[in-house]
């Protein structure tokens, strides 16, 4: 077990199995990225859009988490882009460059084998959907994939997310995870966020969406709000789950 990570109490509370290796039986993030360790290789060519700073590898985590994330050494090359200029301190990469949201990506056609978005396309306006998926479909290679999670528009966070004003989120998100840097907050569009949208945008290509209820990590500072949200999550039916991930395989 990671010695630098105690899991959080609500965590540990509602999910006694955290104490072993540090995560739940639900946890999403290494759900995720099994499966999208499983579509490379040594020589894949990977792009990490929306990369950031990688904060997943820096602030504590289960080292099981941060075992199945890490492709930086495990490919042949993993390429970060991002918007915010932080993106080339990223450790977890071995090429950063900083990009504009809706401006072309810098890469030749076919450059990739996998595409990862990690909760990026919850920030994509509805004017630049179809120019991002263009641009994601452009940049892979027939049959490669992009692989994503973001939240579910009906589902508890995408609710919650949408009754918030953008202008308001940095200081919403503050109360909710007191630890969350403010570079790490971005206005929210939910533009793509559906199971039918998805299908619609990636039409032609094959298209694999399934709903996820992770532990509630938004509302690991209160305990009564780690109850309600656990409750939630277990009531609400699949097509609600709080978070989507997608894959697609292009043609």
């Amino acid at each position: 077990m990671n010695q630098e990570f105690q899991p959080a109490e609500a965590n540990l509370r509602y999910y006694p199995e955290a104490a072993v290796g540090g995560f739940p039986h639900t946890d999403g993030e290494i759900e995720f990225y099994l499966r999208v360790g499983s579509l490379v290789g040594p020589e894949s060519r990977v792009l990490d859009l929306g990369a950031g700073r990688g904060q997943w590898a820096i602030e504590p985590a289960p080292a099981t988490r941060r075992e199945v994330r890490h492709l930086k050494g495990r490919v042949r090359e993993v390429v970060g882009t991002d918007v915010d200029p932080a993106v080339l301190e990223n450790p977890t990469l071995d090429r950063a460059l900083v990009t504009e949201l809706g401006d072309p990506l810098p890469f030749d056609d076919n450059t990739f084998d996998l595409v990862v978005a990690d909760y990026v396309l919850e920030h994509v306006a509805r004017e630049d959907v179809d120019s991002f998926v263009a641009e994601l479909v452009r940049v892979l290679r027939p049959g490669g994939w992009f692989a994503a999670r973001t939240p579910n528009k009906w589902g508890l966070i995408g609710l919650g997310a949408r009754a918030v004003p953008n202008r308001w989120h940095t200081r919403f998100l503050h109360r909710l995870q007191p630890e969350r840097k403010d570079v790490d907050v971005f206005p929210t569009r939910y533009s793509m966020n559906t199971r039918r949208a998805l299908r619609k945008r990636f039409a032609g290509h094959d298209v694999y969406v399934y709903g996820h209820s992770a532990v509630p990590t938004y509302f690991e500072q209160s305990r009564v709000a780690w109850h309600v949200a656990s409750i939630f999550g277990r009531l609400t039916p699949r097509r609600l789950d709080s978070t989507l991930n997608i894959f697609v395989r292009v043609r």
